[in-house]
């Protein structure tokens, strides 16, 4: 299914009616399109008058320190390797919309979370969070059921992910071999995992139009 991002705004708006805050979750495996979509999403509400935020998962990866310690390191992305607990505290924070919020940003350049990087104001209506993980139904992964108050999942084919993971690590400097055991070692089956193991979204689609 191939969606606008004005229509999915038209339709986010109307979910949220009477609303002061509302949490859209946006889905799906590594290579799939989150980050543009949650940031064309925010940049179409705020051209609509609306306050809008995004809310990454990836900030809350765990420090490579620790990843190390527990032989994690060379799976960092995979569902092991992020603190849900944080996460989810975060999120019922933000849903409480009753102070501000300061939530951490990942920056992929340098392979780490950045703590309390982007605010996220009490008047923020819109806080479109987006990450692998948001609907896949094992724990602790399930605690996030219910935060959302709408759900969509990117799920572009497998040919589509393959060749956007290449370029994203050929962006980011990997040798041949790097690239290999980022595709297929790590990215790919974590991907696999999401798409046969997540729960329905509101809203499924495969590719969408900017």
């Amino acid at each position: 299914m191939s969606l606008t991002v004005a229509s999915i705004v038209d339709e986010i708006i109307r979910r949220a009616e009477g609303r002061t805050r509302f949490i859209p979750g946006i889905a799906g495996p590594p290579g799939a399109g989150k980050s543009t979509l949650a940031d064309a999403l925010r940049n179409e509400l705020i051209r609509r008058g609306e306050r809008a935020e995004v809310l990454p998962m990836d900030g809350f990866h765990m420090d490579n320190g620790i990843l190390e310690e527990r032989g994690l390191l060379k799976r960092k992305g995979a569902p092991e390797t992020f603190d849900v607990r944080g996460f989810v505290d975060i999120l019922k924070a933000v849903k409480a919309a009753d102070e501000e919020v300061l939530v951490p940003v990942f920056d992929r350049s340098r392979e780490l979370a950045i703590a309390s990087a982007r605010p996220v104001a009490t008047d923020t209506r819109f806080v479109l969070v987006e990450g692998n993980y948001l609907l896949l139904d094992e724990a602790p992964w399930n605690r996030l059921d219910g935060l959302f108050d709408m759900t969509l999942f990117v799920g572009p084919s497998y040919e589509v992910l393959e060749e956007r993971l290449r370029q994203r690590w050929i962006h980011y400097g990997l040798d041949e071999a790097g690239i290999e055991w980022k595709l297929y070692g790590n990215d790919l089956p974590n991907g696999k995992r999401i798409i046969e193991n997540s729960r329905p979204a509101d809203i499924h689609l495969e590719i969408f139009e900017i």
